[in-house]
């Protein structure tokens, strides 16, 4: 991590790969798709494979030959957080959920947001909004222009730091509404969501070029 703050091999990864990934219009779930001929969740799985536990959240259907703690997904992502969180070690220093459709992310920014969680108490990595963003009413008119400089787009990993007075039942998300403060670690733009194909496209011409 670049830190003595955090011991070696101190955190549970939670590797969300359940997700049936509709939008993709493939016959498979998004995160097994070939990108550039590995599995789309393998990318994010070498990145976190060196932590101390690592949990699957996956459809045991799919075959993945890696020695693995495997939990079973829920109907929403927030259920699928709270099966991983069952399963994983919560002696360990750190929790880090991550989205499995996440491949790109790089070591410099996991262990930023890893420095951050344990100094923080939760952060998650993030960039700041480059576009305009409006806020519409239930007619499709516009109430009015967010101040963009105010505005972050948030991404995975999400990290949490177990300790009393924290009760770890669910993401950052969940965290937030405890009123613990999230600390937002600013990560790269290139860490995409492959969500469609064009996402995959994107991602293939990222990893040609990096």
């Amino acid at each position: 991590m670049g830190s003595e703050s955090v011991k070696e091999k101190s955190v549970s990864v939670i590797l969300l790969a359940g997700g049936k990934g509709k939008r993709m219009g493939a016959s498979m779930p998004k995160q097994y798709l070939p990108l550039l001929g590995q599995p789309i969740a393998l990318y994010s799985l070498f990145k976190e494979i060196q932590t101390k536990w690592l949990v699957l959240l996956s459809d045991t259907k799919e075959k993945i030959h890696v020695d693995l703690k495997f939990a079973f997904p829920g109907k929403e992502r927030q259920d699928s957080v709270y099966s991983g969180l069952q399963a994983v070690d919560l002696n360990s220093e750190l929790v880090c959920i991550h989205d499995s459709a996440r491949p790109l992310v790089t070591p410099g920014d996991v262990k930023k947001v890893l420095k951050d969680g344990w100094l923080n108490g939760a952060a998650v990595l993030g960039v700041p909004a480059k576009a305009t963003i409006k806020e519409a009413n239930s007619e499709s008119f516009v109430v009015r222009t967010l101040d963009r400089r105010t505005l972050w787009e948030m991404q995975t990993p999400q990290v949490i730091k177990p300790e009393e007075g924290l009760e770890v039942t669910d993401d950052v998300s969940i965290v937030e509404h405890l009123k613990h403060p999230v600390y937002i670690t600013e990560g790269s733009y290139t860490n995409i969501k492959v969500t469609t194909p064009d996402d995959l496209l994107l991602a293939e011409r990222i990893l040609s070029t990096s």
